[in-house]
């Protein structure tokens, strides 16, 4: 196993002015459009300092991942495939892990359980953890061997702030995407977790479905049904303080409305989504002007973050034919008249388990439901990674202790729910006919 090289310093960001300045404006209209305007500038700008966000490595980016694990991408060496095997190369996924203030354990505990060799991974703990707390987490990242040697653990150095309401969780998703793609080429999905969800199958059973899918499609939850949203998250115009105070503060309610726009249609849907790379380089690139339009008009909206990418998808024609109606999350919605998914309990296990969907959301802190989850589905030990076919280690001792090629795996009885569900989904009597319906 290759010695890892040392991580790299962080990145200076840019340097932006804090000073306030002093404005004495009588009139309340004149004041609330220097506040959007101003939300709105530091929106965009945040957004342009993506490529220059500092973080932290688990090792240099510039080095080669160890070769036990990943021996098809040596040019010096012959590797001779299983030409009986039918089975297409296993995808890659990027994921975006986040946390708060004491999440530590929490976030950790979500990349054991996701974790695979082949994947991406990036770290994130909000402005309201301490240094310390990111510190603490980097260096643990670079004290488990098989991250040093795969290389492909992130934390990010310079934090952000990210509201329940507002844009600034666009602005994260956003910043998390850009810096995961220039992380690696080579990854095909991006998914964003916080300590609040969980996987349901291993990583293992969740690539070894999606190798067989075509790698442009989408996962997202959309309606153009908007309801009651109209009034309370669309009309309404609020400012985000996550976009442009160091310090977490209330958000500001404007007493004014805005008026829905007709240059393109809304759809809503869940601010989890599985989403394709070709559609984050869509949206973080700019190639068309359509992102960046719906991101102006979401950048003082309530729950933007949930209404942001199902409009983008629905309104392109490049990708609205991408968009499967599901995003393989399990919600506990206990009444269709819910608007929020309500924690789940014990009594909702088996349910959930057989849903079929590849993760969960609603755990709380330290549930004991989690426990049950690793010793029974995903097979892991406290501390461990979940095991996979790249894991060559005896179950007598740490099984993923040796390692072997990443690109083996070995799906479990997960795989068969999440096949089931999948399916399903792509019938034709569902899949057309749920893609982008104007209701």
């Amino acid at each position: 196993m290759q010695n890892s090289s040392p991580s790299p310093p962080p990145l200076s960001p840019p340097s932006f002015l804090s000073t306030p300045t002093a404005l004495s404006i009588k009139d309340p209209k004149a004041l609330l459009s220097i506040i959007l305007v101003s939300s709105l500038f530091a929106l965009l700008l945040f957004l342009s300092s993506s490529s220059s966000s500092s973080f932290s490595s688990s090792s240099s980016p510039h080095s080669i991942p160890d070769p036990y694990l990943f021996p098809t991408r040596q040019a010096h060496r012959i590797v001779y495939h299983d030409n009986n095997s039918s089975d297409p190369i296993p995808p890659s996924i990027a994921y975006l892990l986040s946390g708060s203030k004491g999440d530590l354990g929490q976030i950790l505990r979500l990349l054991y359980a996701t974790y695979h060799p082949r994947n991406q991974y990036l770290l994130h703990l909000d402005r309201s953890a301490s240094d310390s707390e990111r510190e603490k987490l980097a260096l643990k990242v670079q004290s488990l061997p098989i991250f040093r040697a795969a290389q492909n653990v992130h934390v990010i150095g310079k934090a952000d702030f990210v509201y329940p309401t507002g844009s600034s969780g666009i602005s994260f998703t956003l910043h998390g995407a850009s810096i995961l793609l220039r992380l690696s080429p080579i990854w095909d999905w991006f998914i964003s977790l916080s300590v609040g969800d969980y996987p349901l199958v291993t990583q293992d059973d969740l690539l070894h479905i999606m190798s067989f899918l075509p790698k442009d499609l989408n996962f997202v939850n959309h309606s153009s049904y908007i309801g009651w949203r109209e009034s309370r998250r669309l009309k309404p115009i609020i400012v985000d303080p996550g976009l442009y105070l160091s310090q977490k503060t209330e958000m500001f309610y404007a007493a004014q409305k805005r008026v829905l726009p007709n240059a393109y249609r809304l759809f809503t849907g869940s601010s989890f989504a599985i989403l394709s790379r070709n559609f984050i380089e869509f949206c973080v690139l700019g190639t068309d002007n359509l992102p960046r339009t719906v991101l102006m008009y979401f950048s003082n909206t309530p729950s933007a973050l949930s209404n942001y990418f199902p409009t983008i998808l629905c309104n392109s024609y490049q990708f609205n034919k991408t968009v499967i109606n599901h995003n393989l999350l399990y919600a506990n919605f206990d009444t269709p008249s819910r608007k929020k998914p309500q924690p789940i309990s014990s009594d909702d296990y088996d349910v959930m388990i057989h849903h079929g969907a590849a993760f969960a959301t609603g755990f709380r802190l330290d549930d004991p439901m989690l426990d049950r989850i690793d010793r029974d589905v995903l097979k892991r030990g406290r501390g461990k990674v979940v095991p996979g076919g790249w894991c060559l280690g005896g179950f007598g001792n740490d099984t993923c202790s040796v390692w072997g090629d990443a690109d083996i795996l070995r799906p479990g009885p997960g795989a068969r729910g999440l096949e089931k569900l999948m399916v399903g989904l792509l019938s034709n009597g569902s899949f057309r006919s749920h893609q982008c319906i104007y209701e």
